[in-house]
C-alpha cells in the first residue's frame, strides 16, 4: 500500500511540475501581450470593398477575417488562386458578414498586375481601403527574380506594389476619402539605398559566396522602399481624400520566413519568440487599425505600430524619396532592369 502511496505521489509531481510550468508560462505571455495593442474601431464596414494583397495567410488572412466580421467586402488578391479559394471557403463557415471575392493576382508579374486590374474596374465602381499586405523574404544566394527579371524583394515588395496602386488610383479617388495602407517593417531602419547598387547585387555575390547577413539587405530595402511608397503617395494626394498610412505589424509568428528559417532556429529563439513575438491576429490589429479607424482620418503620411504613430530613426530624405519614385516610374514602364 505504502509502495502504491509513492508511485502515486511521484506521479502527480511528474505531472503537477510540468502542467504549472506551462500554466505559469502562459499567465507570463499573457502579461507580456498586454502591451500588444488592439484596434478600438468597431464600426460597421458594410458597402465598403476593401482590396488586400496576400490574404491568404498570415497578417493578411487574419485583417480580411476580421473586415468580413465587420460585414465589409473583400477582395483577395493572391497568387495562389486554389488557395485562396480554399481560405474564403473557410472564412464563410466562420462568419455570416460581408461578401469575399477570391482573384489572382501574381505581384512579381506586370502582366498578371494588368489583368487583375482590369478584371476590378471591369467589376467594381470603387475601392474605398486598398491594403497592400502581401510580401516575400528570400535567402539572397537564391537570386530569385521576378517575370520581369527584377530582383525578388525590389519587384514583388515594392514595384508590383507601385504598379497595381498606380494603376488602381482612379478607383480610390471614386471611394474618397479613401486609404492607402502599406505594410512596412521597422527593419526599415537597417536599409540603405544605393541606387548604382538597387538590385544588391553585390550583396548576393557575396551571399552565393557564403556570407551571412542578420538582416537580408534585399527584404529591409524593399520594406524601406515601401515607407518611401507611403509618403511619396501622402504628399502627391493630399486634399485628394486619399489617406495613406504605412504600417508595421510588429515580430509576428508567419510564414513569411518559411524560406529562411531553419529548424534549429526554433531552438535557438524560441526564448526570444515566447516573449516577443505575435500571433498573426495581433499583428493584424495595426494594420485594421489603419484601414478602418475613423479618427486617422487626414493624418496621411504617418507610420503605426501597436496601433499608435512610430517615429523612425531613419533619415528620410525628400531627395531620396523623389529619386526612389522617379527610378519606379521609369522601371515599371521599361519593364525590365535598366
Amino acid at each position: 500500500m505504502t509502495d502504491i502511496t509513492m508511485l502515486s505521489s511521484d506521479v502527480i509531481k511528474y505531472v503537477a511540475v510540468p502542467v504549472s510550468l506551462a500554466v505559469a508560462l502562459g499567465l507570463i505571455r499573457k502579461w507580456r501581450s498586454r502591451n500588444w495593442a488592439k484596434c478600438t474601431s468597431n464600426t460597421c464596414l458594410r458597402g465598403k470593398t476593401f482590396l488586400i494583397t496576400g490574404a491568404t495567410s498570415g497578417i493578411g488572412l487574419e485583417t480580411a477575417r476580421a473586415l468580413v466580421k465587420r460585414k465589409a467586402r473583400v477582395i483577395f488578391a493572391c497568387r495562389d488562386i486554389d488557395k485562396a479559394k480554399k481560405v474564403v471557403a473557410e472564412i464563410r463557415t466562420e462568419c455570416d458578414g460581408g461578401e469575399l471575392i477570391p482573384m489572382q493576382l501574381d505581384l512579381a508579374s506586370f502582366t498578371s498586375i494588368e489583368k487583375f486590374v482590369d478584371v476590378v474596374k471591369a467589376g467594381f465602381y470603387k475601392i474605398d481601403v486598398l491594403i497592400n499586405n502581401a510580401g516575400v523574404a528570400i535567402p539572397l544566394q537564391l537570386d530569385q527574380k521576378t517575370k520581369e527579371g527584377f530582383e525578388i524583394h525590389l519587384g514583388v515588395n515594392h514595384l508590383g506594389h507601385f504598379y497595381l496602386t498606380n494603376l488602381l488610383i482612379d478607383l480610390l479617388k471614386k471611394a474618397a476619402p479613401s486609404r492607402i495602407v502599406i505594410v512596412t517593417s521597422t527593419l526599415h531602419e537597417k536599409a540603405k539605398l544605393d541606387f548604382d547598387n538597387l538590385y544588391v547585387e553585390d550583396q548576393i555575390e557575396k551571399a552565393k559566396l557564403g556570407k551571412r547577413y542578420r538582416h537580408n539587405p534585399g527584404y529591409c530595402n524593399s520594406k524601406l522602399m515601401n515607407l518611401y511608397h507611403a509618403r511619396a503617395l501622402a504628399a502627391k494626394y493630399r486634399n485628394s481624400g486619399i489617406d495613406v498610412y504605412a504600417c508595421c505589424p510588429g515580430f509576428c509568428y508567419t510564414n513569411l520566413f518559411r524560406d529562411v528559417v531553419q529548424w534549429y532556429h526554433y531552438v535557438i529563439l524560441a526564448p526570444v519568440a515566447f516573449w516577443y513575438m505575435k500571433t498573426a491576429k495581433q499583428g493584424a490589429e495595426t494594420v485594421l487599425h489603419c484601414a478602418t479607424d475613423y479618427r486617422l482620418e487626414g493624418h496621411t503620411g504617418k507610420m503605426y505600430r501597436n496601433c499608435t504613430e512610430y517615429r523612425s530613426t531613419y533619415r528620410f530624405s525628400k531627395g531620396e524619396e523623389n529619386k526612389l519614385w522617379e527610378v519606379s516610374e521609369a522601371l515599371v514602364k521599361a519593364r525590365r532592369p535598366i
